[in-house]
């Protein structure tokens, strides 16, 4: 079930992130930073240099991380920043813009000035291949915002604009302040930048110039630190100092929309470690002769851990305890109800429960946190006696464990008193079952993933049969332990065809007697 998220207010399609595929010319690209997020405006830029630079604060556009380790846990991150290693910005110029254009589409500059009966301040602007960019114009905020759609790449805002709910100075239309060096066209003691705060929250994906007057380069740089990519003198625009510009702040929106994005991405691999350190524990077997391994993988790549989840433990009196679960549904909500569960089970057991009681302890737990009615989880425990030789089988609607031992066929364990899942039923029991094990055996418990892939094109799922088979043939080619969780599970996705639409967890424990 995937996870709730926050309601949000509705947005212009380029605004909701419904744009072209990425490129210099094909509008702004998915995650742009937040308003706020600062673009620095330097003089290393030769189209800047020419209309008065000023040094802005340099945005970090993601932190420094724990380098990821290998794991079977993919964690999916845009190809767009695959180029990247991990510095803190990429330098994006005009001529490099420029060096990496080659869609077709042409730009489109949304210009957001008071005065456009006036004489025009745009002049005819082309692009890198000669194509003219289009000009729309609106004369308010909310002329903007109906303008405002995802063809859209460059917004032109100047800062005369009067702010949303303030009054121009000189009961003048607003334009009139655009001479004024320190920028006050509007109330005394308003915010000066009121205007580029509003359209920056309005268009979070777009890239943003700002228009100011010829003196007033201080008001500009601030500009550039609230959020704007870059700043421009009314008075000194040609056509070609624009296009550049234009050109510039739309390709340097794009490196900071990857540069989020790559942040982003390093910020689901701490999340899913830690995610995978709840989910996934370290056994606690110490003293015990059996041999342990186990295996995860979380379906079609998704960036973050399932809710399957397993624990081993060992309890004073000899006994091995072991669980597998499965918690219904993929998202951080499913994971985080799995580690709850698991810590439960563990805390549980080691406090002397087991069997039903243990089951109808856990079923309260996730009662209680759910956070839906409808959510159930499935478990699967045993617990081995302290010489190894027998065990007690319980079953929440979860799959039957697999076992195998030296001269016989791997087959399932009785699966006939199966009960229902936690968060079913009130008021049930959970039958224990108990099964003779031998002196050498291996005993594999395993979540749904496993057997409900896909074989070939017949469209069949593996299935409970086809899994044991497998295994069967597995351990007469004479694989064991970790190499055995490793085959099974790369043969099952292979068999599908790709990554399995499930995750899928696989514990295996093996008893092989000393010599």
């Amino acid at each position: 079930m995937p996870a709730s998220v926050p309601r949000q207010r509705t947005l212009p399609a380029a605004e909701s992130g419904q744009t072209h595929a990425a490129s210099m010319n094909s509008g702004p690209a998915e995650g742009a930073p937040e308003a706020g997020t600062t673009a620095p405006h330097t003089a290393e830029h030769p189209a800047i240099s020419t209309i008065g630079s000023a040094t802005g604060s340099t945005a970090n556009g993601s932190a420094e991380g724990d380098t990821c380790t290998e794991t079977d846990i993919d964690i999916d991150i845009d190809t767009d920043t695959a180029h990247h290693t991990g510095k803190a910005r990429t330098r994006i110029t005009p001529d490099s813009a420029e060096a990496t254009s080659t869609a077709p589409t042409n730009l489109t500059l949304l210009l957001i000035e008071d005065d456009p009966a006036g004489s025009p301040i745009v002049p005819e602007l082309l692009d890198r291949g000669g194509r003219p960019i289009r000009v729309r114009t609106a004369r308010n905020l909310t002329e903007a915002e109906r303008l405002l759609t995802d063809d859209v790449h460059c917004i032109l805002l100047d800062l005369a604009l009067p702010a949303p709910g303030s009054r121009p100075a000189n009961g003048g239309n607003g334009s009139s302040g655009a001479n004024n060096s320190g920028g006050s066209g509007g109330d005394e003691g308003a915010d000066e930048l009121a205007v580029l705060k509003h359209v920056l929250e309005l268009a979070p994906r777009h890239a943003v110039l700002a228009l100011t007057a010829s003196g007033d380069a201080e008001r500009g740089a601030e500009a550039v630190r609230v959020g704007a990519q870059d700043y421009l003198f009314r008075d000194e625009l040609d056509s070609r100092l624009l296009s550049r510009a234009i050109r510039y702040a739309v390709e340097r929106k794009r490196s900071d929309s990857a540069e989020r994005r790559l942040a982003e991405g390093r910020l689901h691999a701490r999340e899913n470690r830690r995610l995978e350190r709840g989910l996934l524990p370290t056994p606690l077997l110490d003293g015990s002769p059996l041999h342990f391994a186990a295996r995860y993988r979380p379906g079609r790549s998704r960036a973050l851990l399932g809710g399957d989840f397993y624990d081993v433990v060992r309890t004073p009196d000899g006994t091995v305890h072991a669980m597998i679960g499965d918690v219904c549904g993929h998202g951080p909500d499913e994971a985080a109800l799995g580690v709850e569960l698991r810590i439960a089970w563990r805390a549980l057991t080691l406090a002397g429960l087991s069997g039903d009681e243990l089951l109808g302890t856990l079923q309260q737990v996730l009662e209680h946190e759910r956070a839906d009615d409808e959510i159930f989880a499935t478990l699967c425990t045993v617990d081995i006696s302290p010489d190894g030789r027998e065990a007690g089988l319980c079953l929440a609607g979860h799959p039957s464990p697999l076992f195998a031992r030296p001269g016989h066929p791997a087959r399932l364990l009785p699966y006939d008193d199966n009960g229902p899942a936690l968060g079913l039923l009130s008021d049930t029991r959970w039958p224990r079952t108990q099964v003779e094990l031998g002196t050498e055996w291996s005993l594999m418990l395993y979540t749904d993933g496993l057997i409900e892939g896909r074989v070939g094109d017949s469209g069949e799922r593996l299935g409970q049969d086809g899994m044991v088979g497998m295994v069967r043939r597995q351990l007469t080619d004479g694989l064991r332990g970790e190499e055995l969780l490793r085959a099974a599970v790369n043969e099952v996705r292979d068999l599908n065809g790709g990554e399995l639409a499930d995750d899928v967890a696989v514990l295996l424990l093996d008893r092989v007697p000393q010599p």
